[in-house]
């Protein structure tokens, strides 16, 4: 069957059996792999987007049910070639932290956190654990709880992450 949907601004006719999951058009039709498949259950979290602004699991939505709404992926966040400094803030706080381990994680977690700070752009740790229930094997929730904070911080200075200074630690080691 044919559907048309809208990724990353731009409209593309997708050919796809019913009940295909929007994941795997990403993936494979797309070609736009920055969104992970972890579980297919979407119980972890790797395969998030956001569909309308709001953090969605991709794994097990069906091509059909996206419609007119529009998709967006970890690749439209900071378009690739992007200057650097100019990286969405939350892609800046993570590298800033040095949130990842293995990275597998990242992608979605940083696309659930992006869409928190949209609806709410002072979360509190509550709202943070209420709202992030994506899945990190690694276990560096402390550094992703810290990433989103400051990633809502106001920013002082161009390419200055407040919190995230040079020579502080986190997660107990020492970054900059």
């Amino acid at each position: 069957m044919g559907y048309d949907v809208t990724v990353n601004g731009i409209a593309h006719h997708i050919t796809a059996d019913e009940g295909t999951p929007l994941l795997w058009v990403l993936r494979e039709q797309l070609n736009l792999t920055g969104t992970k498949f972890g579980c297919g259950i979407a119980a972890c979290g790797a395969c998030t987007v956001h569909i309308d602004g709001v953090a969605t699991r991709s794994c097990s939505l069906p091509i059909e049910s996206v419609g007119a709404q529009h998709v967006t992926t970890i690749e439209a966040l900071s378009p690739p070639g992007a200057p650097p400094g100019t990286e969405h803030p939350v892609q800046a706080a993570w590298i800033t932290a040095q949130v990842p381990q293995c990275g597998y994680c990242q992608s979605g977690m940083i696309m659930a956190a992006a869409a928190l700070l949209a609806k709410n752009p002072q979360p509190t740790d509550a709202d943070i654990d209420a709202e992030i229930t994506n899945i990190c094997r690694c276990g560096t929730y402390a550094r992703i709880r810290r990433a989103i904070h400051a990633a809502a911080a106001p920013k002082l200075t161009p390419g200055h992450t407040p919190g995230l200074t040079p020579g502080s630690t986190i997660g107990g080691t020492a970054h900059g």
